[in-house]
């Protein structure tokens, strides 16, 4: 008790260890242990307080970005392409986006142009003042979705004189249409017949009207088999361990490998989500990147996130490790998995081949696990290191200069230079602190 010791100070042997004094050695050593972790782990804390302060705040811009075109397939096996259109009239353009699910009509004629509906009466209007769709034509219903499964209203007849509502003030319209695509839960009957090969389905046509003028827009449907998606999930995780391995054996360039499979992993997301602006139909690349921060907000997010991990652990940085893996998992789920349907697909919605989209998915896939695998080994790897790193400091010196702890003594025979039981000195020494 500390009132004992008031006055004078209390009876030590050389010989005999001081429990209180190994106690607090004991919290000496934990405290240094969580100096040394404390600033690595306050950098962490702060990152990931920013990173997810802005993902949330990126999700609040883009949720109604995310809306539009929200029936937009991740990909498919039937390419549609747009073959002609007649009358060739300059400014007048028809073009496949969203990997054929809709026709994209762009009219800078001067003069109106209508598009008919599938008992050839009046269905969407396109001229100079905008886009007017037609509510006596079961066609602007049909048209809402890409499964057409809503159904007309009672008073939508084409029999009767169109009833033009304005949709849009710029001369362009998107328009699922199911003359286009193939719209059955089976298979065609020459696809069963035999998968593997390429088949031509149908050639379709959509009818136009120029005032009186008819016109048509021709085009084509075909089966392209699907890949096999093993390959590319093999090939993939091969370039995980790729990853790993540059991040732990490279030795002195570790830090550099890693920091360009960041750059090449966020590049490539960046990539494929141009790519998918320009599927969804952005007016070349320029439109292209301007929409990404709207249109692919997540993928943009994540391939310039870990390009910045990257930089981040090249500066050599504190908790390098912990922005690794947050960059990498990122990249890895945001455009890595939202894109892995590309793997299943002959189809992928990119203005390029599916091998080559292919290629990129497995790309950010490998770089952003790799990634996100090595910083958590790497933190991993610290965490052991600083528990089993030796004491420094008042408490390592004070334990070095008392020396070794000998044996418990017997506490039934007093040892040498021990006052006898029961005397004041003898309690002191027994009692706690």
């Amino acid at each position: 008790m500390t009132h004992l010791h008031q006055g004078r100070p209390p009876v030590t042997h050389p010989g005999l260890p001081r429990r209180g004094a190994a106690r607090a050695d004991r919290g000496a050593a934990a405290g240094d242990r969580k100096r040394r972790g404390g600033p690595a782990r306050l950098v962490a804390a702060r990152v990931a307080g920013l990173l997810a302060a802005g993902l949330a705040g990126a999700l609040a811009l883009a949720g109604p970005a995310w809306a539009h075109g929200a029936d937009a397939p991740d990909g498919t096996d039937y390419r549609t392409v747009v073959t002609s259109v007649t009358p060739a009239l300059p400014g007048l353009t028809v073009r496949v986006v969203e990997s054929g699910a809709r026709l994209e009509l762009t009219n800078h004629t001067g003069r109106a142009i209508e598009v008919l509906g599938y008992r050839n009466e009046p269905y969407l209007q396109v001229g100079p003042d905008g886009v007017y769709q037609n509510l006596n034509s079961p066609a602007t219903y049909l048209n809402r979705t890409l499964d057409g499964e809503t159904q007309p209203p009672a008073d939508a007849d084409p029999t009767l004189p169109p009833r033009w509502q304005r949709v849009a003030t710029e001369p362009v319209v998107r328009w699922h249409d199911q003359r286009t695509r193939w719209l059955a839960e089976q298979l065609p009957p020459e696809v069963r017949a035999d998968p593997r090969r390429p088949h031509r389905i149908r050639e379709w046509t959509v009818p136009l009207r120029d005032n009186v003028t008819p016109g048509r827009i021709g085009g084509t449907l075909d089966w392209v088999p699907p890949p096999a998606p093993v390959g590319w999930w093999l090939g993939t995780a091969l370039g995980v361990l790729v990853v790993v391995a540059a991040g732990l054996l490279a030795g002195r360039f570790a830090t550099v490998a890693l920091a360009a499979f960041g750059a090449a992993g966020g590049a490539t997301a960046i990539a494929l989500a141009t790519g998918r602006q320009l599927d969804a139909g952005a007016d070349g690349l320029a439109g292209a990147l301007a929409g990404l921060p709207t249109g692919q907000t997540w993928p943009l997010l994540t391939g310039l996130a870990a390009v910045a991990a990257g930089a981040y652990a090249l500066a050599r940085r504190p908790a390098a490790d912990f922005v690794l893996t947050l960059g990498g998992g990122c990249l890895a789920l945001f455009a890595g998995i939202a894109n892995a349907s590309f793997f299943a697909r002959s189809v992928p919605p990119v203005p390029w081949s599916g091998g080559w989209a292919r290629f990129a998915v497995a790309v950010v896939l490998a770089t952003g696990a790799g990634l996100a695998l090595v910083g958590m080994l790497l933190m991993r790897a610290a965490g052991r290191a600083a528990t089993e790193a030796p004491v420094t400091g008042p408490a390592a010196t004070e334990a070095s200069a008392t020396g070794p702890s000998p044996a418990k003594p017997d506490r039934g025979a007093p040892t040498a230079g021990q006052a006898p039981a029961g005397s004041r000195g003898a309690t002191e020494l027994g009692s706690k602190p």
